[in-house]
């Protein structure tokens, strides 16, 4: 083992954690994955603290909770805190350091301590930059066109890629990664940031691997037993902006998004192949995750900003430099780890000291913590979580809601324990967790120790004329405009 090796981060966008093979999953085809988490070791306890792309990529790259680096919703033109970031972190202590595909910061051009960053922003022109991925298409004789398949990035409609399949985002991101490997400074080691933007929606798998899962009877999403209750406004909102997904739909949402999970599982072949024939595969650690998961159908739900399993529950593999034996491998460790703890793990593994505004702990140390907090959204779509041990705690602000599950017996989320009185001490023990941790305005949920919350509220469905942001074309390239953030819930 090299005694500072190269580092290898790889991170997708809505991958659930129970989204592999090697999780027991019975349809999804992920062989490299699987055989990643073989050569290593799998935390099943690992959780976005925010489960949303902006502010979990906030923690990531600063090692900070929401709390520290000031967004917990989805602030698309706030910049990044003065904090150390992963990136100049690595480059601080001799390392080269380069990114590729999804960055998600505010000027998007921002290169936050990398040495470059080859950027896909998923067609955000509105902020003024035509990204790398955007310029690929236009000189290979497609400008424009990436959006010309009229899925959207925010629903769950689904049709094949339209374009050549090498002009796929999913295919020019490994290609990227692999040249910029090819293309490093061999006097120094490297810190390797590949940012796939799938199977975020849209939607749009190569017809290749849409065919794998076309005729395969696939496991159907779960339902709670509570969902049968009357439900608090948030979920509401999130089964309401979901209501025409029926079971065709979902069948269709289903096998698309797992092709384009499986479409990066082979992609990463390329990538560890190309390690391999560059003589460096030995002296690299490999970390893969995800920012969030994505509900896909379960409790009559999709995508984000929730703290059930399918949404906040990430992949989290990480494989060791050759002989690296803190990391080990066939191991799996249920420790409870937030985003937050990438960044101290990786400067770990690299010997590197970690700047003392990281809030996480390395993975491969001996800390471990006692339950992780999860904040997301505001005031009426707010909801808060206390992880500890086998339980979880789930709070809605409006409505004062509670929901207490015991995952160890119940990993699917069927049954809500918060109104039996033999769980009626965990309950409030987690309760005083979640109410001692809350801050910016939150404290007005709590009156005399406990938790009071906000006047319950019934959703009313508005209309969604941008059809979940639809995209358009994109050549020439649209004007830059002062476009108000995603009205995610379409309400009154």
């Amino acid at each position: 083992m090299a005694a500072q090796p190269n580092i290898l981060l790889v991170c997708t966008d809505h991958w659930p954690a129970g989204l592999l093979g090697e999780d027991g999953h019975p349809d999804i085809l992920t062989p490299t994955l699987d055989e990643l988490a073989r050569s290593g070791v799998r935390f099943r306890n690992a959780y976005s603290e925010c489960p949303v792309c902006i502010p979990a990529r906030r923690t990531l790259m600063t090692g900070t909770s929401p709390r520290t680096h000031g967004d917990r919703d989805f602030a698309e033109t706030m910049p990044m805190p003065e904090l150390p970031t992963m990136a100049q972190t690595f480059r601080d202590a001799g390392y080269q350091a380069y990114a590729v595909g999804k960055l998600h910061v505010y000027p998007q051009r921002d290169r936050i301590g990398f040495d470059d960053v080859v950027l896909d922003e998923e067609g955000r022109t509105l902020y003024g930059v035509t990204d790398d991925y955007e310029t690929f298409l236009g000189e290979h004789g497609y400008p424009g066109r990436q959006f010309d398949h009229g899925m959207s990035n925010n629903d769950y409609t689904v049709r094949p890629w339209h374009l050549p399949e090498h002009t796929h985002a999913t295919n020019w991101a490994t290609r990227e990664m692999v040249r910029t490997i090819k293309r490093r400074d061999p006097t120094r080691p490297a810190f390797w940031y590949l940012s796939y933007r799938h199977p975020h929606p849209p939607i749009v798998p190569l017809e290749t691997y849409h065919a794998v899962y076309r005729d395969v009877e696939l496991r159907w999403p779960v339902q709670g037993a509570w969902c049968r209750e009357e439900l608090p406004y948030l979920l509401q909102a999130v089964r309401g902006r979901s209501a025409q997904m029926g079971a065709r739909q979902t069948l269709a949402a289903l096998q698309g998004f797992y092709a384009l999970c499986t479409h990066i599982d082979h992609q990463l072949r390329v990538v560890v192949g190309s390690l391999r024939e560059e003589g460096l595969l030995d002296d690299t650690a490999v970390c893969f995750t995800s920012d969030h998961g994505d509900m896909l159908g379960r409790h009559g739900m999709w995508a984000k900003r929730l703290f059930y399993e399918g949404a906040a529950n990430v992949p989290m593999i990480l494989v060791g430099a050759q002989g690296d034996e803190r990391v080990g491998h066939h191991r799996v460790d249920d420790r409870l780890i937030g985003w937050q703890d990438v960044m101290p793990t990786l400067l770990d593994l690299a010997g590197i000291p970690v700047p003392a505004s990281v809030e996480g702990l390395s993975m491969v140390g001996d800390a471990h913590r006692e339950w992780l907090y999860g904040e997301v959204g505001e005031g009426d779509h707010a909801t808060r979580m206390i992880r500890s041990g086998q339980w979880k705690l789930i709070y809605y602000p409006a409505g004062n809601v509670r929901q207490l599950f015991d995952l160890e017996s119940d990993p699917m989320e069927i049954h809500d324990l918060s109104g039996s009185e033999a769980h009626r001490p965990v309950l409030d023990h987690l309760s005083g967790v979640l109410a001692s941790q809350l801050y910016g305005g939150d404290e007005a949920w709590v009156r005399d120790g406990k938790l009071e919350g906000r006047p319950a509220r019934t959703f009313r469905p508005g209309p969604n004329r941008g059809l979940s942001s639809q995209r358009g074309h994109h050549w020439p390239p649209p004007p830059k405009t002062d476009m108000p953030q995603i009205q995610w819930h379409n309400e009154e």
